[in-house]
């Protein structure tokens, strides 16, 4: 079985880049079972009704979602959806579930949503913890993590510490594809970032010029821009599991540029 993993969709670049790259990839890797990061796939920030179904219609099984799960106040409506999961471990009842089971090729697929602690501002509930209250209870075949998170030792540590429960652990939140996908000595497939699907020549889906003017020149009254029309990055990795075992048997980094490898 493969599994594809998309990385951070922002914008509307991120939905270009995804009707660009998506049946490619779909087709090169014979995916079996899609999952997509769309927490900025809205204007940037969070996802509404219209994005979980262009989402859906291009055939991704399921949607997790991270620090923007909020942003649009439209997502309590969609919530009910089985297909989109946000982050599991909040500290106050918000609807939706941070963990579904899915069926594909006659597996169980758990898919769960998690977010990190290390210099991010959403305040939740310890992930280990939260986390592992499924875990021993689970019975699927294939258990998949999208840990949402700032830091990579904490995302690695986190992969480390579910030996023998899960099957991947992949990092979203910075945007930023890594070079560490590896299957641990744990047996676990891994990788600290996934990367993002959005404007190649941007500072993390935002126009360039804009995060210099807040960031380096402290211009205060600068805002970050989302830009529409630029090269279209696709970040993915697939994940190889092995169908008499349902382990991970590789995981591999997929980096396009306009729908070529780069």
């Amino acid at each position: 079985m493969n599994i594809l993993f998309i990385g951070d969709i922002v914008g509307k670049i991120g939905r270009k880049a995804l009707l660009k790259s998506l049946t490619f990839v779909k087709e090169k890797y014979k995916v079996d079972f899609t999952i997509a990061n769309g927490e900025n796939i809205t204007h940037g920030r969070g996802i509404n009704k219209v994005h979980l179904d262009f989402l859906l219609n291009l055939g991704v099984n399921c949607v997790t979602l991270g620090n923007h799960y909020k942003d649009k106040i439209q997502v309590v409506d969609i919530l009910d959806n089985d297909a989109l999961i946000r982050p599991l471990n909040l500290k106050y009842e918000f609807p939706g579930t941070g963990s579904n089971v899915y069926l594909c090729k006659g597996k169980k697929i758990r898919v769960s949503n998690i977010l990190g602690t290390a210099f991010m501002k959403e305040e939740v509930n310890d992930p280990y913890i939260t986390m592992n209250k499924i875990l021993d209870e689970d019975k699927s075949d294939v258990n998949i993590i999208d840990f949402h998170a700032e830091a990579t030792g904490e995302k690695k540590a986190l992969a480390f510490a579910f030996e023998n429960k899960i099957t991947c652990l992949v990092g979203t939140h910075t945007h930023v594809q890594t070079a560490d996908n590896q299957i641990l000595d744990t047996g676990v497939a891994y990788i600290s970032d996934v990367g993002m699907c959005g404007a190649f020549n941007s500072v993390l889906g935002d126009e360039k010029r804009s995060v210099i003017n807040r960031i380096i020149l402290h211009d205060e009254k600068a805002r970050f821009k989302i830009l529409e029309d630029d090269d279209l990055l696709f970040n993915a990795v697939v994940i190889k599991i092995d169908d008499k075992t349902n382990k991970a048997k590789e995981i591999l980094r997929i980096n396009l540029k306009n729908g070529k490898e780069i």
